[in-house]
């Protein structure tokens, strides 16, 4: 079947095996120096391990793969202990992976007399656990949310993801640069929102960061959904600033990120750089990225990190 699935560039993966812990599945390994995918079947493709590689190695590709396997991870799992599993129930009802939760449930109460930890104990915590993903306002998480006893019929599951993101700079309008001239006169709060944006392109592949406009700004560098999730993202966290936006687990060819950003903090000078991300664990590549630019730099260019909420909160702000 097709679909989503981790994909390791090796060129970029230093052996570090931070993502390994992370990956609850176990579907990761450090082999020969470099981290494996070491099953399709354990790999559930929902990418919470990407924020915790600081090269930018790991992202999501949709291909032809073996069907994730929720049972198959249990079997490895058990001998893990209660946190572990814990820990894995929990980013699935986080993903609003029901059917996958169900069947993790399932199994487990099938071998409650083999476990070596308290069974009701696991469920009580996924339980009362707020998934990040449904923090709408109003949504309550009863004890119902977890799959009742009985197992439920076999299912089929894909992932379907839509992200593309035009990468030619030659004849395409909508990556011909331009700069937008706006008024800096005070605007009422009656008048209509009006854009706060002051450059174009935006997208991390299509800038160039030698781009005049970059040239001592205060860069704000934006995961793509955070415009769509926050309130007033122009006038309260656009304004006065140039932007870049990417996606660290949709996107590909990271390494072109990771490149303009070394330019943006030596070559443009930027003066400040604000990294507002998601509160999802694959945002965090974002953050990774802007550091590693920064920690090889000599220029040491103030970081600051928003983390927005899935309902638009933010959830973080501080210099890092």
């Amino acid at each position: 079947m097709v679909r989503d699935i981790l994909k390791i560039d090796e060129d970029l993966c230093n052996g570090c095996g931070l993502c390994v812990p992370n990956c609850h599945e176990g579907a990761l390994q450090v082999i020969d120096g470099k981290v494996r995918l070491i099953s399709e079947l354990m790999c559930d493709g929902l990418g919470a391990c990407i924020g915790h590689c600081p090269e930018g190695a790991i992202t999501i590709e949709k291909r032809e793969a073996e069907p994730y396997s929720e049972t198959r991870v249990m079997e490895q799992m058990i001998h893990k202990g209660k946190n572990t599993i814990i820990a894995h129930l929990k980013h699935l009802k986080d993903h609003g992976e029901q059917e996958y939760l169900r069947e993790g449930v399932v199994y487990l109460r099938e071998h409650r007399d083999t476990l070596k930890f308290d069974l009701d104990e696991v469920l009580h915590e996924v339980h009362n656990h707020n998934p990040a993903f449904s923090s709408t306002p109003g949504h309550s998480h009863s004890h119902s949310s977890i799959p009742p006893l009985s197992p439920s019929p076999s299912h089929s599951h894909s992932h379907s993801h839509s992200h593309s993101h035009s990468h030619s700079h030659s004849g395409c309008p909508g990556s011909r640069e331009r700069v937008i001239q706006r008024s800096t006169d005070n605007r009422s709060e009656s008048e209509t929102a009006q854009s706060e944006l002051r450059q174009w392109p935006v997208q991390m592949h299509l800038i160039n960061p030698n781009a005049p406009y970059f040239r001592g700004a205060d860069l704000l560098v934006a995961a793509d959904c955070t415009a769509f999730s926050v309130g007033g993202f122009h006038s309260r966290f656009l304004k006065g600033k140039s932007l870049v936006i990417a996606c660290p687990k949709l996107d590909h060819g990271l390494e072109i990120y990771n490149e303009k950003l070394k330019v943006l903090v030596e070559g443009a000078r930027v003066n400040t750089i604000t990294v507002m991300i998601m509160e999802v664990p694959c945002c965090g590549g974002l953050l990774q990225m802007v550091k590693n630019a920064v920690n090889s730099s000599e220029r040491k260019v103030p970081v600051k990190l928003m983390v927005v909420g899935v309902a638009g909160d933010i959830l973080k702000e501080e210099w890092v």
